[in-house]
């Protein structure tokens, strides 16, 4: 186990201001060197967040929470859980730390130039052993777990079936190349890495799809991917749209073994009574349709308020399937916000809210939030301002922070920076 002096813990944590005001260009810089320098690298991480600045910027955020932190890090437990389960998504290795620090103290060097003194890196170099070591050891508990369903590392799966289940988003069906089932299970809320090569990149990019429905008999693996529009005009979402245009039934992709920290156990006993609310926008309602998938299939007679927002009916993934659980569910109820009507929408088919986006205030506190029993739980993916707004109401409603859960499509976490969807 690397060490640390308390004196080396005391210039780390004297060095968040600097951090906070030169971080994204040391992670900048960090990312220039190391790709550069290392193309292999390419493979690891997303060229489309690295041409966002996304990958920079969420770097920056975690080691400041490091070094504000570093005395107290059981505060880092659910940063640390999120990004170890990303990190042995794409198959990390322990090897690879060192290669991160070397370039991450000597863009720190770089950037501070003489204000860097050798006490200051040596501190930061003891800091990043400690916090290297933390995600090892994590990681490795992992990858011993994903061993005895006999599966680490990329795996081929082959596309059997492509379902469209809105304008945007369509569902692949994806089945072991090999033939070797069952697949293990996975928790319903968790996500796999999916890797395919992109010719005009010359390297391999990886994404995380939700598995978008309840564990099955464990022959094929569903994720439900929508068409995005380019995030700018140089960064297009590259592997999503690659699916829905260049991949037809019968071509392959590459997964990793399920991941993910955001889940619900729909055996967990201790739950039962427990209500759940599932709130989503746009195919943020991939995780949260498996969650309640479970349920259902699980007999669980949780009480469940499935709430969704969309721009339209035609870019509601999955809405006849939700209607249905909930016609043979009575503890399952449904209301969806549509943006934009359209001539054939139907109050009480279609949508409960129309014209609107989704406002928490127009629900019944009760049948529809739960907000007056202290155990309801609340699970929330979509934009992350979406999320963080959605958040925000709850709190203000007297959820406590503890229940509530949020699901990030992206690179770093979900930030707490006020903001509007």
């Amino acid at each position: 186990m690397a060490a640390i002096t308390p004196e080396q813990i005391a210039i780390v944590k004297a060095t968040a201001p600097v951090l906070k005001e030169h971080g994204v260009t040391i992670t900048t810089t960090f990312y220039n060197n190391l790709i550069g320098d290392v193309p292999a690298l390419h493979n690891f991480f997303s060229t489309t967040s690295q041409t966002t600045g996304r990958q920079p910027r969420a770097l920056a955020g975690a080691v400041l929470a490091y070094a504000t932190y570093i005395d107290d890090l059981p505060k880092l437990t659910h940063a640390v859980e999120r990004i170890a389960h990303k990190h042995v998504s794409l198959q990390v290795t322990p090897e690879q730390y060192d290669i991160v620090g070397k370039y991450l103290i000597q863009a720190i060097g770089q950037v501070l130039g003489d204000a860097a003194t050798a006490d200051i890196v040596d501190a930061w170099i003891a800091a990043y052993g400690v916090l290297a070591q933390v995600f090892i050891n994590r990681e490795g508990e992992m990858y011993k777990s994903n061993a005895v369903d006999g599966w680490v590392g990329w795996r081929k799966f082959r596309i059997t079936q492509k379902v469209p289940e809105s304008s945007t988003i369509t569902s692949f069906y994806l089945a072991p190349s090999d033939g070797a089932t069952p697949l293990p299970k996975y928790m319903p809320g968790q996500y796999v890495s999916l890797q395919v090569p992109v010719p005009e990149l010359g390297y391999l990019q990886s994404r995380q799809y939700s598995l978008s429905e309840a564990p099955r008999k464990g022959e094929y693996y569903r994720i439900s991917v929508k068409r995005e529009e380019a995030l700018e005009p140089s960064a297009p979402a590259l592997v999503s749209n690659m699916l829905h245009d260049q991949y037809a039934v019968g071509d392959e992709v590459e997964l990793s073994h399920p991941q993910g920290e955001f889940f619900v156990d729909p055996q967990d006993a201790s739950k039962e009574g427990v209500p759940v609310v599932l709130v989503s926008a746009g195919v943020g309602a991939t995780p949260l349709k498996a969650i309640l998938d479970s349920l259902v299939s699980a007999g669980s007679k949780r009480p469940a308020s499935w709430i969704h927002s969309s721009r339209s009916s035609a870019a509601q993934p999955f809405a006849d399937d939700i209607r249905r659980i909930c016609r043979e569910n009575e503890n399952v109820s449904a209301n969806v916000f549509l943006r934009t009507l359209g001539p054939e929408d139907r109050a009480g088919v279609h949508y409960e809210f129309g014209d609107m986006r989704l406002d928490l205030a127009k629900l019944d506190k009760e049948r529809g939030l739960f907000l007056g029993d202290s155990r309801a739980e609340y699970y929330i993916c979509g934009p992350e301002a979406f999320m963080i707004d959605v958040r925000r109401t709850l709190v203000e409603q007297g959820v406590d922070r503890s229940r509530i859960f949020l699901e990030l499509f992206a690179t770093g976490d979900v930030s707490d920076e006020e903001a509007k969807w």
